[in-house]
């Protein structure tokens, strides 16, 4: 899983498979979930992250995976 922020233009996109997306339905204004041929959630975009989710602290909380940091 990724997240990928874009400050320029406020977007946040939650890469949840490496699998590409076949369809999107946008579930609210500016939060499209992106699913694979299988029905399955790909991705979420999120437009104007900062006014809709708190983008200052993420919080893991037992993730079995390891981490990696890459900052801009």
């Amino acid at each position: 899983m990724r997240l990928n922020y874009y400050p320029e233009t406020d977007f946040l996109y939650i890469d949840l498979s490496s699998k590409p997306s076949k369809e999107s339905i946008e579930i609210s204004e500016g939060v499209v979930l992106d699913y694979n041929d299988n029905g399955n959630i790909t991705g979420i975009d999120i437009d104007n992250a900062s006014r809709k989710i708190d983008l200052n602290e993420i919080i893991l909380n037992k993730v079995p995976s390891q981490l990696q940091a890459i900052t801009a």
